[in-house]
């Protein structure tokens, strides 16, 4: 099974108003938080190991890899490189990769488990929010001196955790089931037999 993944974009110069090709294609099928208030992401919101420092340029090999949580800092970056090098993130995402985008004025998701039409939401949210909501999208460790919360309203489902839950436990219920039947017609199809 393919891992999650995660990339997180730190980029203060970046520009999320529409109007540019890259902008309005995260915008289609993103959400955009302009109540986003910026500061530095804890140190201690990840387990130690969980992150890793990328290169836009290198990011598909972190995909290819099945690194969790990327985190590119942009720097002083101008907005034409931010642009450049989110449409080379974009190009290196597959369906399994949530973006995140933090900008000087503005937090931007795009990608799985974001809720496609979302499209602005007010709620407000602060650096301490990032890495929470991230989590609970690509399953990676948070620290426990993390203390953001998760900005459900972003998400594609609230409860995507308990719907996977459920669906686990539904599946071993049939699976028992059937061998206390001593019947493995679902199985005899598959590999796992």
């Amino acid at each position: 099974m393919a891992e999650k993944k995660t990339v997180l974009i730190l980029a203060p110069a970046a520009d999320t108003s529409g109007g540019r090709d890259i902008m309005d294609k995260l915008l289609k099928k993103g959400a955009l938080l302009p109540n986003y208030t910026p500061g530095p992401l804890p140190d201690e919101g990840v387990e130690p190991g969980t992150a890793v420092s990328i290169a836009p340029s290198d990011v598909a090999k972190g995909v290819e890899a099945g690194t969790a949580l990327m985190l590119v800092d942009m720097g002083s970056a101008s907005a034409p490189e931010v642009d450049g090098a989110l449409e080379t993130i974009l190009d290196a995402m597959d369906r399994r990769t949530t973006l995140a985008l933090v900008a000087k004025n503005a937090l931007l998701l795009h990608g799985s488990g974001i809720d496609t039409k979302a499209g602005t939401v007010d709620r407000p949210v602060t650096s301490k929010d990032v890495l929470p909501t991230l989590a609970a999208i690509g399953e990676f460790p948070l620290g426990r001196a993390c203390t953001g919360a998760v900005i459900y309203q972003a998400l594609k489902s609230p409860n995507a955790k308990l719907d996977e839950v459920r669906k686990l436990k539904e599946a071993v219920q049939r699976m028992e089931g059937a061998l206390a039947r001593d019947n493995r017609e679902p199985w005899e199809k598959h590999d796992c037999a």
